[in-house]
């Protein structure tokens, strides 16, 4: 070559580039924060909606596994350790279904209710006022409902 030395280009980005994904992260932060926070109560009815589907599939694939849901007094405690009494799991998979059980968004247990001989299961948050039944932010959530 003619004694130029050739300089390659490393594939990275530069600060300027970063700065400006960080500023469009900002805006757009600033646009969706405000409104999320204006409902934290519908908010908290999605992440229930979510943490309600994420453990009926687990109990579904205890089921698969196992031949049953839980009963109810075996409860959700059974998709993260291994439960003693009837129905028995004899094909319960080791480490578990869920890594640990979420509480509700309002800080309390999922109530779980299998009736046993139907086959079905209910699993309920009692949202924000923490009793039976309720409107609007105290309506109970359930997997019925999802």
């Amino acid at each position: 070559m003619n004694g130029l030395k050739h300089h390659k280009r490393h594939g990275g980005f530069t600060l300027i580039e970063i700065m400006v994904v960080v500023a469009i992260i900002a805006i757009l932060g600033a646009a969706v924060v405000p409104r999320i926070m204006s409902k934290p109560g519908e908010a908290r009815k999605v992440r229930a909606n979510q943490d309600i589907t994420t453990l009926s599939a687990a109990l579904e694939l205890y089921r698969l596994d196992n031949f049953s849901y839980p009963s109810t007094d075996q409860g959700l405690q059974a998709l993260v350790e291994k439960p003693s009494g009837d129905p028995e799991p004899s094909n319960w998979q080791a480490g578990g279904y869920v890594k640990q059980l979420p509480k509700d968004p309002w800080g309390r247990e999922y109530i779980y209710v299998s009736p046993g001989e139907s086959g079905d299961f209910d699993i309920i948050s009692l949202a924000g006022d923490g009793v039976e039944g309720g409107t609007g932010e105290g309506e109970d959530i359930t997997n019925l409902t999802n």
